[in-house]
């Protein structure tokens, strides 16, 4: 139950996607496939992840940038070298900077092994990674559909995915509950279907040349 999407595959489900959902097929009609977006399995890539916990994703690519100007290779070790207050200079809140500080330690002590979650089922995974400071259910399906590939997540603490879902559907008063049935309709391949959505968003975005996308913890 923990397929992965792959290069190989990817536009035959976007094609899978549309054939089964007129909506889906809309997106790839107007604006093509969506990018396969995809990202190490690395303590820079969560790090990224919890720097976009609610902010945009402009903020939060300039955040990481800071930091990896700081130390020049973002590893555990070298980020727990910085103060609070460099990281603040690094445009790292309070709250994120001790978020980050303990996934360094928790990654240095073998708390984690990130090598270890790839070979992981879903659920074990987010049971491993929900007891870290910081680090939720959006944190943990944005892991699991980036970095590892997993095929079949919806990220419905996603304000972006969850607004275009509303858009494409035609359906601003959605309860949360609909947004679930609906996008279980797209089992076993919800990871892609949000990805049509993020492609979606996005391109809308871009042609009213607005750039802030809030993102979820």
């Amino acid at each position: 139950m923990n397929e992965q999407f792959s290069k190989s595959n990817f536009h035959n489900i976007c094609d899978q996607l549309a054939w089964q959902d007129a909506d889906l097929a809309a997106i790839i009609t107007a604006y093509g496939y969506p990018p396969l977006w995809s990202r190490p399995n690395t303590f820079e890539t969560l790090v990224h992840i919890i720097l976009e916990q609610q902010v945009s994703l402009a903020s939060a690519l300039s955040a990481l940038n800071k930091l990896k100007e700081r130390v020049q290779e973002l590893t555990p070790s070298r980020l727990l070298l910085l103060t609070d207050e460099e990281m603040r200079a690094c445009y790292c809140s309070r709250q994120k900077t001790a978020y980050i500080k303990y996934l360094a330690e928790a990654l240095l002590s073998g708390q984690l092994d990130l090598t270890e979650l790839e070979h992981l089922p879903n659920d074990a995974i987010r049971a491993k990674l929900i007891t870290l400071k910081g680090i939720g259910n959006w944190t943990i399906d944005i892991y699991l559909m980036f970095v590892l590939q997993r095929a079949d997540i919806f990220p419905s603490g996603d304000l972006a995915a969850v607004n275009a879902l509303k858009r494409v559907k035609g359906l601003p008063g959605i309860s949360k509950e609909e947004i679930s049935a609906i996008a279980a309709q797209w089992q076993p391949y919800r990871t892609v279907a949000t990805m049509l959505l993020w492609h979606y968003y996005l391109s809308e975005l871009a042609s009213k040349k607005t750039v802030s996308v809030p993102r979820n913890k």
